[in-house]
């Protein structure tokens, strides 16, 4: 019955992915069609359709498409528009699934294993979703329990993903988007493994281990797979829930948020990164916010102290009006061949992200502006530009570290937190050293047990 089951569900899959590729296929034979005959497109129309096409699927695609959104130029920004709009979450598993899934992993004993187990999920995602349960020692958990045949998925969805780079690279676009691709498929390729979603969960549990203001699970390794990843449940309260909360506890919310960002990036060149919503809760003490719960390790991005340091470097080159400094932060990320007019388009980007923390007064993130607006004005500019002055090769770490940057934007806007960003931040690269980043980056790493992949 198991085996019939799971054939349904490939077979399902496979006619989902065949239906979506045709219409896909459609869009972009319009847009080639629209270049050999002279004749105008109407993209509004087929960034909807591709949407449309896209928005079927759901799963890991969605992830990529909402990523790609957040970058200038990544996509035309009608079909960024629609994608953005798209909701990642996969349909859950039901419970006489999820038994079968769970003996798969675990063996046939396996609810013996656990205390108590729900088998109605609390929580989905693209990949996977979460299970409450109740280890023997009496620890709430957090069962986090992949769906099936997801390796074909990503795959399947990393084929749709070069679809939608080929549209766009019939579009004359702005930006060669070949680096782009190669890094979100790494990072969704690495999201399927949970055993390295462990490891990075031990290592920010390791780098936050005395800090009062973040709190990261426990993995329970013999309760855990390459596709099956129990952890301890920590209790906290969604981040949402505060939008109307008291300006103190909003403030301590958003600057908990930023440390338990920047500061792994700062200091060891990790970023959690995907800063989506769901991936935190808020912990009280005494009824008020204490701090953040840290609850999803699966979109984790390492670099190289070099390219901390550029990011160091081009911050204080818009701070001190220091161009040279400028030019070398972005050779330093991997820009190659640009001219003075690009650095130009670039800045403009680059003083939106940098924008809060070059400004020394008490303000918030993006004044005059909503979370659904948030970057669009400055993202429309760049576009024009690049349109005029480019093309531009995106390096493949600038994807995941403007994403992050975005979306925790994205957080402090939705909390209407009011803070001076730029002492906070100061504060955190103070006495920044890259010796000193490249140590701390090795010896932590070795102290979590986990292999620097540099």
């Amino acid at each position: 019955m198991a085996d019939d089951d799971e054939a349904n569900r490939l077979s399902a899959r496979a006619a989902r992915y065949l239906r979506v590729g045709t219409n896909v296929g459609a869009v972009a034979a319009r847009v080639a069609g629209s270049r050999l005959f002279g004749y105008d497109l109407d993209r509004d129309k087929n960034a909807a359709e591709l949407a449309k096409a896209l928005g079927g699927l759901k799963g890991p695609i969605m992830k990529a498409a909402q990523l790609l959104s957040t970058i200038p130029e990544a996509l035309p920004p009608e079909y960024a528009r629609e994608l953005a709009q798209l909701q990642s979450a996969a349909p859950p598993m039901g419970p006489a699934f999820v038994r079968r899934r769970m003996q798969a992993e675990l063996g046939p004993d396996w609810q013996q294993r656990f205390a108590s187990f729900e088998p109605d999920s609390a929580a989905s995602a693209s990949l996977g979703q979460v299970h409450r349960a109740t280890a023997h020692d009496g620890r709430a958990l957090a069962v986090k329990l992949q769906y099936p045949d997801m390796q074909s998925a990503v795959e399947a969805d990393v084929t749709q993903l070069k679809m939608v780079f080929a549209i766009h690279a019939r579009m004359d676009p702005a930006v060669e988007t070949g680096e782009i691709l190669k890094e979100i498929s790494a990072r969704l390729r690495e999201e399927l493994d949970y055993d390295l979603e462990a490891r990075h969960t031990a290592l920010y549990r390791h780098i936050f281990r005395d800090d009062p203001l973040i709190r990261v699970p426990d993995i329970v390794a013999d309760l855990s797979t390459r596709r099956l990843l129990t952890m301890t449940w920590l209790e906290g309260r969604r981040l949402l829930e505060y939008k109307t909360a008291p300006i103190e506890d909003r403030n301590a919310i958003a600057q908990a948020m930023f440390r338990a960002w920047w500061y792994p990036f700062s200091h060891f060149g990790v970023i959690h990164g995907d800063p989506h919503l769901g991936n935190y809760t808020i912990f009280e003490e005494g009824g008020r916010p204490a701090g953040v719960n840290l609850l999803d390790y699966g979109c984790m991005r390492t670099f190289a102290p070099k390219f901390v340091g550029g990011v160091v470097d081009l911050y204080s080159g818009l701070r001190d009006g220091d161009e040279a400094r400028v030019v070398h932060a972005y050779e330093t990320w991997g820009f190659v061949g640009l001219s003075k007019d690009l650095i130009d388009v670039l800045n403009i980007w680059a003083r939106f992200i940098y924008g809060p923390l070059l400004d020394d007064r008490v303000r918030s993130i993006a004044e005059g502006t909503t979370p659904g607006e948030y970057g669009r004005r400055e993202a429309f500019t760049v576009h024009t530009a690049l349109k005029e002055k480019g093309p531009v090769r995106v390096p493949r770490e600038f994807v995941f570290m403007d994403r992050a940057a975005i979306g925790l934007g994205g957080v402090f806007l939705h909390l209407d937190a009011r803070l001076n960003y730029y002492r906070i931040f100061n504060d955190t690269i103070e006495g920044f050293d890259l010796d000193r980043v490249a140590e701390r980056q090795r010896t932590t790493f070795a102290e979590a047990g986990v292999p620097l992949p540099l």
